[in-house]
């Protein structure tokens, strides 16, 4: 008989990872302290011996997961090639893990999210951008905002609350937006981009 596996200790990051699963996967209404301890296999009062907060620590460490991106800016060119890439890197982490978007877009960046944010801005710096700091915030909020409507144009939408009876909701009579191909969502940010980098000052 095969001897049995110890348990896998609990960390943050694995329950960082669990609370992700559930939220893309149901939805971050779904998302609670006893849901994420069953998906976990502990008690639910286990998660708080890594996050003493509890659930308002959760909703903290998922936005700054899904907002800490990292450029290695070798062999890049000018500026605007670093904040392309800083956008790039950006947009990927976030549709990831769309369930947690909210998040990104309310909560104040901490963390290792605020120290990308202090390197992103010494990298446009370094790479030649004058005032790189409004830049930052400038491309931020681009792409946030960007990913936002990709994510609602891709089909993509957290599963309905169930009512009393335990069913899902019924679905909404009025009519839904033609979902957009993957191609043609990268085409929207790209031309986007361009011109939030000719703004800045760029080519």
């Amino acid at each position: 008989m095969p001897a049995k596996r110890p348990p896998v200790p609990l960390s943050r990051d694995r329950i960082i990872e669990a609370a992700l699963h559930i939220a893309d996967g149901q939805g971050l209404r779904r998302l609670t302290m006893r849901r994420l301890g069953d998906a976990l296999q502990v008690e639910a009062m286990a998660i708080y011996h890594h996050l003493p907060r509890g659930k308002e620590a959760l909703l903290d460490a998922l936005a700054e997961h899904v907002t800490t991106v990292a450029v290695d800016p070798s062999g890049l060119g000018g500026w605007p090639d670093v904040a392309r890439a800083w956008a790039h890197a950006g947009r990927s982490v976030l549709l990831e893990h769309p369930g947690v978007l909210a998040l990104a877009l309310t909560k104040p960046p901490q963390g290792t999210a605020l120290l990308a944010i202090r390197e992103q801005t010494e990298q446009l710096a370094a790479a030649g951008l004058a005032d790189p700091a409004p830049a930052v915030r400038t491309l931020r909020a681009y792409t946030m905002g960007s990913v936002a409507v990709e994510i609602q144009r891709s089909g993509w939408a957290a599963p309905a609350e169930p009512d009393e009876a335990g069913n899902g909701s019924a679905p909404s009579p009025l009519p839904r937006a033609a979902t957009e191909s993957a191609d043609a969502a990268i085409e929207a940010f790209e031309r986007g981009l361009s011109a939030v980098l000719k703004g800045l000052g760029g080519p």
